[in-house]
C-alpha cells in the first residue's frame, strides 16, 4: 500500500467492513502516502526511532545520514562506538544496528528472499535479530514492504486513536485492538493509516 490509490483501495474496502471507519475516513481524509525504501536503511531507522520522539529520532537520523552511516551495513561497522555515541545512539541502539549490519553483510538477512515470504514468516525472520520486536517488523512489513494485513497493535498512538475514535476515549490496550483488527481483515494496513492519520490531526 505504497501509493493513494492503493490506499484508498484499501479505505473502500475497510469502511464496507466497518462504517465507523468509513465515518473516520470521511472525517480525517486520506492518510499520507508514507513508504520507506525496503532494505537496511529502513531497518536501522527502524532501530533509531525506538523509544524517542519523531523530533529526536529524526534529528539523530540526520546526524547519520550526514556521516555517511547509513547507506551500507560496512559504513555502520566501520565506525567506533565513541563516534556512534557521538551521533546520539545510545550503548544498545549501537549494539543493534551492529547486529543488523552484521546480519545483512554476512548475507544471513537477505531482504529479496524476505520480500517473497508470507507476513508472519517475515515478521518472524526479523524477530531472530536482536533489538528488532515484533512491533518492529510490523512496521517494516507496513512502510516498506508495503503490505495490506497488517496491524501494529502495540504502537502507543494507534491505541490512543483508536480508543479516542472507535471507543469511549479511553485508550485501548494492544490485546483490544487486536481482537476489534480481526474484523479489518485483510485491510488491517488501511486501518493502521487511518488511526495513525486521525491521531496526527487531533495531536492526541
Amino acid at each position: 500500500m505504497k501509493t493513494r490509490k492503493r490506499i484508498e483501495a484499501g479505505l473502500s474496502e475497510l469502511a464496507a467492513l466497518d462504517p465507523r471507519m468509513g465515518v473516520l475516513w470521511e472525517t480525517a481524509g486520506t492518510p499520507a502516502t508514507r513508504a520507506r525504501k525496503p532494505g537496511y536503511g529502513t531497518l536501522l531507522r527502524i532501530i533509531v526511532g525506538q523509544q524517542l520522539s519523531t523530533k529526536a529520532a529524526a534529528s539523530i537520523w540526520q546526524r547519520l545520514e550526514d556521516a555517511d552511516v547509513t547507506g551500507e551495513p560496512a559504513n555502520f561497522l566501520a565506525r567506533s562506538d565513541p563516534e556512534l555515541r557521538s551521533f546520539g545512539l545510545s550503548r544498545q541502539k549501537i549494539a543493534y544496528g551492529r547486529g543488523l549490519a552484521e546480519a545483512v553483510d554476512g548475507g544471513t538477512l537477505n531482504f529479496a528472499r524476505m520480500g517473497r515470504m508470507s507476513d508472519e514468516d517475515a515478521i518472524d525472520a526479523l524477530v531472530e535479530l536482536k533489538g528488532i520486536g515484533r512491533w518492529s517488523a510490523e512496521v517494516y512489513l507496513l512502510f516498506a514492504l508495503g503490505r495490506a494485513d497488517i496491524m501494529p497493535a502495540d504502537d502507543l498512538a494507534l491505541v490512543v486513536s483508536a480508543g479516542c475514535h472507535l471507543g469511549d476515549g479511553e485508550r485501548w490496550t494492544p490485546a483490544q485492538l487486536r481482537a476489534e483488527a480481526e474484523k479489518w481483515q485483510p485491510w488491517r494496513s488501511a486501518a493502521a493509516r487511518l488511526l495513525w492519520h486521525a491521531y496526527n490531526i487531533e495531536a492526541i
